[in-house]
C-alpha cells in the first residue's frame, strides 16, 4: 500500500475514534442554562405569586421579576462533545459536577437543602421587607431543618418552637448549640417544644364547622408544649455533643403572606420577594411600569448576598424583555463583558440600595444608577 494512502487511512481512523470519543467518553461535568424568570407582582400559573390577606394591598405595574437556572439533571452525564458545544455557547455554562452535586450528599439531599433555603429565603424576604416598612416583629426559635438519620430524627420536627433546653430559655438559635455542647456524646438533652395538635378526622371536620370567631380564639389551643428528650452523639469533626438540627428564627407577622411558587429552590430570589412585598404593601410603585428584572439573597439586615449563575440570569430576563438587572455588588466583577446588550447591570449591595435604584429607574433618572460598569 503506498505510503500516502496508508497515512491517510490511518488519520482517517484516528479522526474517527476522536469523534467516537467525543460522543461517548463521559467527563465530570454539568451544564446551566438561562431558566424562567417570574414576576413577583403578578401570577405563576394562574396563582397570584404573593398572595397578601389581612391588610390592604395596593395595585402594581410593571415587573419585579425573580430569575432562575436550569441545570442537567443529576443522572446526566456530559460528554466531550456536549461539553465543548457548552464551552463555546454563550447561553451555556459549563460547571463540574460536584459543583451542583457534591460527592457526599444524594440528590435527594441536595433538593431537599435547595428547598430548605428557599423556605428560609421567603421568611427573609417577609421579614425584611416588612422591617423597612416600619413593622416591629417578634422571632422564635425554631427547628429549621432535622439532619437526617441524626440522634434527633424522629423525635424534633422542622418547625418546632424552641422554647426551652434542658430548661434553659431559648432566646435566639445560637443558644441552642450552646446548651447542647454542654453535653458529652450519649448523654440526654431535653427540649420543650411547641407544635401544633395532631387530630383526628373527627376533630379535623368539628374544626371546620366552627365559626371564624371560635378559630381564632382558640387558634392558641391547636398548639401544644411537650418534651422531647434526645440522646446526643459525637461530631465527626471535633467531637462536640450534637443532636443533629439546625436550629433557625422564625418570625410572627401581622397578616398573611404566602409566596406561591413551586418547583423552584435556593436562597436567590429573597431580593426579588422583599422588594415585591413592599410595592404591594405601598401606594407609590416602585416600578413606574418599568421591566425591573434581578436576584440576590437577602439577609435580615437587609444586605444582598451573591449568587451563582449570574450570567444566565441576565440572559434569561434579556430574552423576557427586562431593561434593568439589579445585581449583587459581589457579582459585578464575573458579569463585565459578559451581560447581554441593552440590559443596564445595576449594583446593589443592601435592600435599600436597590430602592433608591428604583427611585432613579422610575423617575427616567439612569445617570442616577450605580451600575457594574462604574
Amino acid at each position: 500500500m503506498p505510503r500516502r494512502i496508508a497515512t491517510l487511512l490511518t488519520s482517517g481512523l484516528l479522526l474517527l475514534g476522536l469523534l467516537f470519543a467525543a460522543l461517548l467518553v463521559k467527563v465530570p461535568y454539568a451544564q446551566m442554562s438561562p431558566g424562567p424568570t417570574v414576576n413577583t407582582l403578578g401570577e405563576h400559573n394562574g396563582v397570584p405569586v404573593l398572595d397578601i390577606k389581612g391588610t390592604e394591598t395596593y395595585e402594581t405595574t410593571g415587573h419585579l421579576n425573580m430569575t432562575t437556572v436550569r441545570v442537567t439533571g443529576v443522572n446526566y452525564r456530559m460528554s466531550i462533545a456536549d461539553a465543548m458545544r457548552g464551552w463555546l455557547s454563550p447561553r451555556a455554562g459549563v460547571v463540574p459536577y460536584e459543583t451542583l452535586y457534591p460527592d457526599d450528599r444524594t440528590a435527594d439531599e441536595v433538593d431537599q437543602e435547595n428547598a430548605e433555603e428557599f423556605s428560609r429565603s421567603q421568611e427573609s424576604a417577609k421579614a425584611v421587607a416588612l422591617r423597612e416598612l416600619g413593622y416591629e416583629l417578634e422571632s422564635e426559635t425554631i427547628v429549621d431543618s432535622v439532619v437526617r438519620g441524626g440522634p434527633a430524627e424522629g423525635e424534633l420536627r422542622a418547625g418546632d418552637v424552641i422554647l426551652e433546653v434542658d430548661g434553659e430559655p431559648i432566646d435566639e438559635p445560637a443558644r441552642v448549640a450552646e446548651v447542647v455542647t454542654r453535653h458529652e456524646a450519649d448523654e440526654k438533652v431535653v427540649f420543650t417544644v411547641r407544635r401544633p395538635v395532631e387530630r383526628d378526622t373527627e376533630d379535623d371536620a368539628g374544626a371546620a364547622a366552627a365559626s371564624d370567631t371560635d378559630d381564632a380564639a382558640e387558634a392558641d389551643a391547636d398548639d401544644e408544649v411537650v418534651d422531647v428528650t434526645v440522646t446526643t452523639a459525637a461530631a465527626e469533626d471535633d467531637g462536640r455533643a450534637i443532636v443533629g438540627i439546625q436550629a433557625g428564627t422564625a418570625y410572627v407577622f401581622p397578616f398573611e403572606i404566602d409566596i406561591e411558587l413551586a418547583d423552584v429552590g435556593g436562597p436567590s430570589a429573597g431580593l426579588m420577594f422583599s422588594l415585591g412585598i413592599i410595592d404591594k404593601l405601598t401606594p407609590e410603585e416602585l416600578t413606574g411600569g418599568t421591566f425591573v428584572a434581578g436576584t440576590g439573597t437577602i439577609a435580615e439586615d437587609g444586605r444582598v448576598g451573591p449568587i451563582g449563575g449570574v450570567v444566565m440570569k441576565t440572559i434569561a430576563a434579556r430574552d423576557q424583555g427586562a431593561e434593568y438587572f439589579l445585581t449583587p455588588e459581589a457579582n459585578c466583577r464575573s458579569l463585565r463583558g459578559s451581560a447581554p446588550d441593552d440590559l443596564t447591570l445595576v449594583a446593589v449591595g443592601t435592600l435599600d440600595d436597590a430602592l433608591t435604584a428604583l427611585e432613579h429607574i422610575r423617575a427616567d433618572e439612569p445617570g442616577e444608577l450605580t451600575t457594574c460598569e462604574d
